[in-house]
């Protein structure tokens, strides 16, 4: 086997001699384009879950089931990324004893399946105690890179206040969408 390595040692050397970086990764890309031109469109899902959520509790005479505020499939919880203030003696649009809600947050656009509409909500970290550590849910729709800071959910918000240790994550609905 030392014949192999060191063979390919010096195929790798020889390339490295001969080739830049910029080229080899633009001949890499332009490889990964054509074959992936080459392979066929599959269908893929845009509903998002909207069905399923839909679906949950329609039946032939089936009495809905109220939501469970305790769940990360609860409708106002589908952009949130931390411990469920729901769960921490809380609410999910108030901070429990003993915290504070952060200074700033993040927002995200749910929609509400009982009436159809997309709500305005915003997340909010509750600041002052340990985490937690009861119901972490960690959603990610309509997260955007941290250059749009507004828009991810993967900072400790808490750093604005006195006292910048999460306790838990709540979600306070601020309007209809438009």
């Amino acid at each position: 086997m030392k014949w192999f390595d060191d063979w390919f040692e010096r195929s790798a050397r020889k390339v490295a001699h001969s080739t830049s970086r910029r080229s080899a990764l633009a001949r890499v890309g332009r490889t990964l384009l054509a074959g992936s031109m080459a392979l066929p469109v599959l269908p893929f899902d845009r509903t998002g879950g909207q069905a399923h959520a839909a679906g949950a509790g329609a039946g032939g005479g089936q009495a809905k089931k109220a939501p469970d505020e305790t769940q990360c499939d609860y409708w106002r919880y589908c952009g949130i990324d931390g411990f469920l203030c729901s769960c921490c003696g809380g609410t999910p649009s108030s901070c429990p004893p003993g915290t504070e809600p952060s200074k700033v947050g993040w927002i995200g656009t749910c929609r509400n399946p009982a009436d159809g509409k997309d709500y305005l909500i915003s997340y909010n970290d509750c600041c002052g105690k340990n985490s937690c550590g009861r119901c972490l849910c960690n959603m990610n729709l309509g997260e955007r890179p941290a250059y749009r800071i507004s828009l991810h959910n993967d900072v400790n918000w808490c750093m604005a206040n006195d006292n910048n240790m999460f306790h838990c994550t709540t979600s306070v609905i601020v309007g209809l969408a438009q």
